[in-house]
């Protein structure tokens, strides 16, 4: 697995998993604010398995 998710993607994925899970305890406090845990897994690991199926890759340029 290489990575293909960059730095500012890492970001927003951190706040909106932590915006949905946030949704199980103040909000509706549904099974569904749960769902943020995939994007903080993502960005945990630097990599998204739909952008590898699309060959999507936001970690920029190397070497240029």
């Amino acid at each position: 697995m290489t990575r293909n998710v960059g730095s500012i993607d890492r970001i927003v994925r951190i706040v909106v998993g932590l915006g949905l899970i946030s949704l199980a305890f103040w909000g509706p406090k549904t099974a569904w604010g749960w769902i943020g845990v995939v994007p903080l897994l993502t960005a945990a690991v630097g990599w998204c398995p739909p952008y590898a199926l699309f060959g999507i890759n936001t970690c920029g340029r190397k070497g240029a």
